[in-house]
Formats: structure tokens, sequence, C-alpha cells
């Protein structure tokens, strides 16, 4: 479990190597358009905050290819596979139609699917466990152009799937407790900030607080 711990920490790393840039030129944005406010400034500011508007499925790309076995763009791909089925399922105008309400009155945490980083880790981690599985299985020879690595973005759609059920029943007591969570801390004043100090200094070895920073 460590070492899985360890890995998936280490594959964080990539995607979390992206926001410095990204941070840095929506500064540089913010400081031009402190000075000398004009379309430069919102060009820099836009080309930032894309990167940033991203972060859960650089998250499910960058643990999809650093967990899977050799490192395979296939896994990446299934990644990007297994994080766009829950996103576009679960969009409040999806779940309005799959429930038969106005999207007026669908769960407001349907509203926080899209871009969530918890979503992302979970569909990167369930890409690279298909890669890993099914990267040299062999499909009769009818089916065989699907076989190995090709089989593996199917397998993710289909998974996920599954995944999506769940979640559309799970997610919304789960995001409740998030920010009930989150809330508590922040009432907490200087307690609360010693405590998410010391559960971030405490997963540095694993590499996980950059997830319970997202989750903040």
């Amino acid at each position: 479990m460590k070492s899985y711990l360890q890995r998936m920490g280490r594959s964080l790393q990539l995607p979390v190597a992206v926001l410095p840039a990204a941070s840095l030129i929506v500064g540089i944005g913010n400081w031009w358009d402190s000075v000398h406010p004009d379309a430069i400034s919102a060009f820099l500011q836009a080309g930032g905050n894309a990167i940033l508007g991203q972060l859960a499925l650089l998250f499910a790309v960058g643990l999809a290819l650093g967990m899977s076995k050799d490192k395979d763009g296939s896994a990446a791909l299934a990644g990007v596979v297994a994080y766009f089925v829950p996103v576009s399922i679960l969009a409040p105008d999806s779940v309005a139609t799959l429930m038969g309400i106005k999207v007026g009155a669908v769960d407001p945490a349907f509203s926080h699917i899209a871009n969530n980083v918890l979503v992302g880790i979970i569909a990167g981690l369930i890409a690279a466990a298909l890669y890993n599985r099914f990267h040299n299985t062999k499909l009769p020879m009818a089916f065989s152009f699907f076989s190995g690595k090709r089989l593996v973005p199917i397998m993710a759609s289909v998974v996920m799937l599954g995944v999506t059920v769940i979640l559309m029943f799970v997610w919304p007591p789960v995001y409740d407790a998030l920010v009930t969570f989150g809330k508590t801390f922040v009432s907490m004043g200087a307690v609360g900030a010693g405590l998410y100090g010391f559960f971030n200094r405490l997963l540095i070895p694993t590499g996980l607080h950059q997830a319970l920073n997202s989750v903040f």
C-alpha cells in the first residue's frame, strides 16, 4: 500500500508541475492589467486560466500515465476517456434529463463535477489499473483490431459508466461532506490552519499533500 501511495504521489507531480507556469502567466497578466490594462493582460490571464481550468483533466492524464506499467500513451488516452464519461453524464442538464426534473431542481453538487480534482484522480487511477490489466489482452480474430492497448480506452469507458451510476447517488453527500469539512476547518481559525498544516506535512512522504490542497 505504501509503495502504491508513493507511486501515486510521484504521478501527481507531473500535472502539478504545470501549475507554476500557469500561475505565473496569470500573475503577469494581473500585474500588466494593474499598470496598463489592455488586450495583452486579458490574453495572458485567459492563457493561464485555460490551464488552471483543466486541472482535473491534467490529474486524470498524469495519474493514468504515471501509474501505468510502461508509461504508454494509450494509458493517458484511457485517462481522458475515463474522465469525460462522468463529467458529461453528470452535468446538470444531463442529470435533469435522466431524472425527469428541471435543471433548477438538480442537486447543486452536480454543478461541481466538471473540473473536480477528485473525479480526475478516480478516473486516472481506474484508467491505469485497466491498462495494467488489459494492455496485452488478445481478442478473437474477428475483433483483433481492438486487442491490446486499443482495448484499454474501450474498457475505461465501460467501467466508468458503472462508476458514474454510483457517483450519481454518492456524489451529493460526498460533496456536502467535503464542503462541511472545509468550512469546519475555516471556522476553527488558527487551530484549523494548524491542523491543515499538520496533515499537509504528514502526507508529503506519499506526495498526496497535493490532493489535500485541491480539496481545500
